[in-house]
């Protein structure tokens, strides 16, 4: 079989695509079934539903007492106090008995004085209905309890039941077949996550969209993946219709790969409607139909399957359900750089958010559509319209909130250098607070300091060395942040060094050997604390950058210089020894440098900045800290300016 590229024709905007999604596959198509009421929480009303018992169907004490006949107490005073007769003038109730015949109040306990077995005594009259749940009170038989189309929630629940209805009629869940597809696929189910092949991935899109369909109202239906082969991919696709499913997602296979069948299975069973939106992530995503039947096909990197999803087939959802689709909260955010973005593409970037001050500010998450992270750690997503070519630095835009806005503003922002204890301090301080999170963005030590002075985070994190003094952070605080008031408080002393693969294979024993012809490395970011640590190395050697294979190779996090190093992708790299460690990888020390951390003056004193210092200053935290290896804590939490 030979293999063809997709091309994408005519490419639809988010608006166009959704529309022609809706507007094909309208609502009304669903069944409907009868639920046990308890078990109805979420479930959509096909009919209005009738009180068919009022609530309550008696009148009912509602304190416990003793029920009169209003009239018989006219008349009581302290002064001219009334004698009743049990049994016949008054009857003692608990709350919620059945009021006993003739009678049409009750007077609290506390307020009856109980002469004898036979009698009691009263000092004020009552009025007539006090004290008493009349018949009804909350429901009346017949009454309308819900319309049509309401969702059922765990109140209503107590109400429908109150009302005599034991089950209720809701539309049946719309079914969603997904369909997991490539070669590359592996179940987590019957392997081990260390027996991945290079090439294999965990399959886990299928259970992100199955979650988000439960979440949505609909009833996911997961089935096992297929390789690459588009007979396989088109059979499984019309078992899954022939079957009821009402929706179908084709997961991978989108795109424009010689082996993305997704296309090519749904035109041999029926008609694309479209393919490729002007959207990132997600601009692969089809949209087809087969006979009466919505088939989706999902791009394969995660976001742009998350996207894709909530953009295309959360709506339809809601849509069969005969529901509104709620609107996300918005927020004014301020992005703490400029933010790029291609004409004539809708781009969804993912931001974390926190308040310093008074404004809610934005850093940018990676926007890469297979970084599964830069949804989990964004607490919202700046959407750049396809006619506008970024945002600038500095200029206030609206964000879409992922997380509620209380949440957001007992976030911590921290911006610098990265740093593996930045990590543990987060768990700590969740663990030591019922209220606070840590927030982290790695920009080097340099665009820490700029945040810093630029007024758009709470804490910076620090290593850079002054060649003049050979001592970390006072020149250049002095330098940078003449004007701004700052506290410096000490972290860790860690000790950083070259990291090479196990065993170390080339025989790399120091700096003078990344100028070798067999020898590989990557770098960290311009700006950052290693970066100027390995120029200011390299000078007193005497190496130019120039001599180096793979100094423009740059990465924003140790971690990301270990994970280089241990993919083979480079032979070496400066940085922490707790990255190699963590990795398992050989470590060659080159220096024990001091890491600070840098506060804005006008928030130091807050609780929320006093809470993280007493975590710094915990055993716990030490301790942590301590174990990961390559750390020094022995004047962790010492205020140096």
């Amino acid at each position: 079989m030979s293999h063809k590229r997709n091309i994408y024709l005519q490419m639809k905007t988010l608006a166009e695509a959704r529309r022609i999604v809706l507007e094909t596959f309208s609502a009304g198509r669903l069944a409907t079934e009868r639920v046990a009421t308890p078990e109805a929480v979420g479930r959509v009303l096909a009919e209005p539903v009738a009180a068919r018992l009022s609530s309550p169907h008696f009148h009912a004490a509602a304190m416990d007492g003793i029920a009169v006949a209003a009239q018989k107490t006219y008349g009581a005073h302290p002064s001219h106090p009334r004698q009743l007769q049990i049994g016949s003038d008054a009857f003692f109730v608990n709350t919620g008995h059945v009021l006993p015949p003739g009678t049409d109040a009750v007077i609290m306990i506390e307020h009856v004085q109980q002469l004898d077995a036979q009698q009691v005594q009263i000092e004020a009259s009552a009025l007539p209905w006090q004290h008493v749940r009349k018949m009804g009170e909350d429901i009346v038989a017949t009454q309308m309890l819900f319309a049509r189309r309401h969702r059922i929630t765990p109140y209503c629940v107590g109400a429908l039941l109150a009302a005599g209805h034991f089950d209720v009629p809701v539309y049946c869940k719309p079914r969603v077949a997904i369909q997991p597809t490539g070669s590359e696929l592996v179940d987590w189910r019957g392997s081990s996550s260390m027996d991945l092949q290079p090439g294999q991935v965990i399959e886990s899109n299928a259970y992100v969209l199955g979650n988000l369909i439960d979440q949505a109202g609909g009833c996911p239906h997961r089935l096992d993946a297929l390789h690459d082969d588009p007979a396989r991919i088109t059979a499984a696709v019309q078992s899954a219709i022939d079957e009821g499913a009402d929706i179908v997602l084709i997961l991978g296979g989108s795109s424009a790969g010689s082996e993305d069948y997704a296309r090519v299975a749904i035109e041999q069973m029926g008609d694309i409607l479209v393919h490729g939106i002007t959207i990132m992530p997600g601009k692969p995503s089809i949209v087809g139909k087969v006979g009466r039947t919505p088939v989706f096909g999902i791009p394969g990197y995660p976001v742009s399957a998350i996207l894709a999803f909530e953009q295309l087939v959360r709506p339809l959802i809601f849509r069969l359900l005969n529901q509104r689709l709620p609107q996300p909260e918005h927020a004014e955010v301020l992005p703490t750089r400029k933010i790029a973005s291609k004409l004539g593409v809708e781009e969804f970037v993912r931001i974390k958010i926190g308040r310093v001050g008074e404004r809610l500010v934005a850093i940018t998450l990676p926007r890469g559509a297979g970084q599964i992270t830069s949804i989990t750690e964004a607490d919202g997503i700046i959407r750049i319209a396809a006619d506008v070519e970024g945002i600038a630095e500095g200029k206030p835009v609206q964000a879409e909130l992922l997380r509620p806005l209380q949440a957001i503003g007992d976030t911590l922002m921290a911006v610098g250098s990265h740093d593996n204890t930045l990590d543990l301090l987060a768990d700590e301080l969740r663990a030591q607070s019922d209220h606070l999170n840590l927030s982290s963005s790695h920009v080097g030590s340099m665009g820490g300091l700029m945040a810093v002075k630029r007024g758009v985070c709470h804490v910076a994190g620090t290593h850079l060395l002054d060649e003049k003094s050979g001592t970390y952070n006072l020149a250049f605080i002095k330098r940078y942040l003449p004007d701004v008031g700052v506290r410096l408080v000490h972290l860790v002393m860690r000790d950083q060094g070259l990291i090479v693969p196990a065993g170390n294979p080339k025989n790399i024993r120091g700096i003078d050997d990344l100028a070798r012809d067999d020898v590989v490395m990557v770098n960290r970011q311009g700006g950052s604390g290693t970066r100027i640590l390995l120029d200011y190395r390299l000078r007193q050697t005497g190496l130019s950058p120039d001599r180096i294979a793979g100094y423009t190779n740059e990465e924003f996090t140790h971690m990301n210089v270990a994970a280089a190093v241990v993919s083979g992708a480079a032979d070496v790299g400066l940085g922490i020894h707790a990255a190699a460690t963590a990795l398992g990888l050989d470590f060659i020390p080159v220096v024990t440098e001091q890491y600070d951390l840098v506060f804005p003056q006008t928030c130091f004193e807050t609780p929320y900045i006093q809470e993280l210092l007493a975590v710094i200053h915990s055993s716990s935290f030490k301790h942590r800290v301590d174990a990961l290896g390559g750390y020094h804590t022995e004047r962790t939490g010492t205020i140096l300016l």
